[in-house]
């Protein structure tokens, strides 16, 4: 069972630096996904900020207002994440 939630986490992550390579916010990943807020590191969010309209473009590690996508149900989990705007 912790195998497969290390795989769903991981995949979520690795979709989500795959979306920041282009302009304008990352696609929909294809598994079951929420916004996570306040855990993407500089440069590596999913979609817009008060500062930025593209993906890839966070100024600093754990903006409040930048998010990437994880696993539905994980970013409640994670120390500091939201699944709601700071």
């Amino acid at each position: 069972m912790r195998n497969a939630y290390v795989t769903a986490v991981v995949a979520g992550l690795l979709a989500a630096g795959l979306g920041a390579a282009q302009a304008g916010p990352a696609p929909e990943p294809k598994f079951a996904a929420e916004k996570c807020f306040g855990i993407a590191k500089a440069g590596k969010n999913d979609c817009q900020t008060a500062a930025s309209a593209c993906a890839g473009t966070s100024n600093k590690d754990h903006q409040a207002d930048a998010w990437i996508y994880v696993p539905k149900g994980t970013c409640d989990k994670i120390v500091g994440a939201s699944v709601t705007k700071k």
